[in-house]
Parts: C-alpha cells; sequence; structure tokens
C-alpha cells in the first residue's frame, strides 16, 4: 500500500483527516459524532472531493461512536454521487454501536462495509 500527500481542509470544522492510499481517498473522522451538527459539513466534503475527481472514497468511522440520521443521510448521498460517477463510497472500521445502527436501518446492504481499511483495497468490485 503506498502512502501519498496529506490533503489539508483548513476551513473545516470537523476534525477529519484526508490521506490519498493508492486510487482512493480515505477520510478519518476524527470525531465521536457524525449527527447533525456536522453531517452537512462531512456532504459537503464528500462532493468537493468527487468533483475534483476523487470517485473513490474509503470513510473511515473508527472513532465516531453516534450516528444520527443526518449522518447516515451524508453518507448515502456520498454513496449515491459516488456511483452516478462510477466510483465506490465505502466504510471502514465501524465501531460495534455504529454498525449496529446500520444493520437496524438496514443500510449494512446498501453500503460496502468493512473491519479494516486495508479490505476495502483488496475488495475492488
Amino acid at each position: 500500500m503506498m502512502r501519498n500527500d496529506i490533503i489539508n481542509n483548513e476551513e473545516s470544522q470537523m476534525n477529519i483527516k484526508q490521506e490519498k492510499i493508492n486510487d482512493y481517498l480515505v477520510l478519518m473522522l476524527n470525531e465521536e459524532r457524525l449527527d447533525a451538527h456536522n453531517s452537512a459539513e462531512l456532504k459537503e466534503l464528500i462532493m468537493d472531493r468527487l468533483e475534483q475527481g476523487e470517485i473513490n472514497i474509503i470513510v473511515q468511522l473508527e472513532r465516531v461512536r453516534f450516528v444520527d440520521s443526518s449522518g447516515l443521510g451524508a453518507l448515502l448521498s456520498g454513496l449515491k454521487n459516488a456511483t452516478s460517477r462510477s466510483g465506490r463510497l465505502c466504510l471502514a472500521k465501524l465501531q460495534p454501536q455504529v454498525l449496529s445502527m446500520f444493520e437496524l436501518t438496514r443500510l449494512n446492504r446498501v453500503f460496502e462495509i468493512y473491519q479494516e481499511l486495508e479490505e476495502a483495497f483488496d475488495n475492488e468490485v
């Protein structure tokens, strides 16, 4: 796995580390919550990166312990927009309580969800 430069998001209020690994942009959310207070920013960031040609995105949710409907909506929007550009939006490293939310809403059938980041690279569709 080759790591490239980190993409800075200096105007961001949300703590997101962005790293280019192989052909993927990895967004590492360093927040405990993905909810109405910050989901619009994530949605906008994903759209901006897609418009810049980053069509393969992995959102790493390792530190996120709570996701509400706004957070789910932001991720769904990103998935829809990545798919419409023949790209992928995958999720990785979900905490058990966050994974439970995806299972309760059956969104685990919609998203590609991986326990480890590397699995997303190995399972290219």
